[in-house]
């Protein structure tokens, strides 16, 4: 996907979020984050947008830590996670292609682009709790979309020293999905971070198959992995670390 796309997909999913936000009203429970309230979402996702937006906006080179978001509440808490958002989208618009500033994932593409990809899946992850929120069937996320958001998850998040989706003996991981062409990935994990590569090499321990946009929430630990063929250990190993 071209960066454009990723900026007009966190564009129309972050709008849909507040909406979502907004319906639900912020005292309502997440049912897809166990423990958390409409207004911890808000909270947690308009903080993320804000710190995203600065690497690009002011060219920072080195991690920083998040700020806190504000004691709003009600309607104002929905207006400042719009505020944000909408300035992410402007500042990610806006910025030139060359723009050099942090980034945080292992083999992460030029920074404009990570950052537009990484708050686009964000984003969509979030309006999917949003939206659980209202009660409502929340709307899925294109498969292709969804099948970049898994290669992020694999590729990216488990292969940082943090992952603990991890082994004492290799075993091998397939997730592949049904509904978008060359979407299979091996996973090998071990006592160390996984090692992935997007291709179907060799025997897998297990296999977790189904639409790509079912994987991609199954993998954010959001919804059942829709088929486990297999040691159906190593899927719940997954659910159990791979938290992030």
């Amino acid at each position: 996907m071209e960066t454009s796309e990723f900026i007009r997909v966190l564009d129309r999913e972050g709008r849909t979020l507040a909406d979502a936000a907004e319906a639900a009203g912020v005292d309502s429970a997440v049912p897809t984050c166990p423990g958390w309230r409409v207004r911890d979402l808000l909270e947690h996702t308009g903080s993320v947008h804000r710190w995203a937006r600065a690497y690009v906006a002011e060219g920072i080179p080195e991690r920083r830590p998040r700020e806190a978001a504000p004691e709003l509440d009600g309607p104002k808490l929905v207006e400042w996670f719009r505020e944000g958002h909408r300035l992410l989208v402007d500042t990610l618009a806006a910025a030139p292609a060359g723009i050099e500033c942090f980034t945080f994932l292992p083999a992460a593409p030029a920074p404009l682009a990570f950052w537009a990809r990484r708050q686009a899946h964000e984003t969509s992850v979030h309006r999917y709790d949003a939206e659980s929120a209202t009660g409502a069937e929340p709307a899925p996320v294109d498969a292709g979309f969804a099948a970049d958001g898994i290669d992020e998850i694999l590729r990216g998040f488990h292969a940082r020293a943090k992952s603990r989706v991890r082994t004492e003996r290799p075993r091998v991981l397939r997730v592949r999905a049904t509904d978008v062409d060359d979407a299979v990935w091996t996973v090998r994990l071990s006592a160390e971070p996984a090692v992935t590569e997007r291709a179907d090499t060799g025997d897998a321990d297990c296999e977790l198959t189904g639409p790509a946009r079912v994987l991609y929430l199954a993998l954010w630990n959001r919804v059942p992995f829709p088929e486990v063929r297999g040691d159906g250990s190593l899927a719940a190993l997954w659910t159990e670390r791979s938290g992030i």
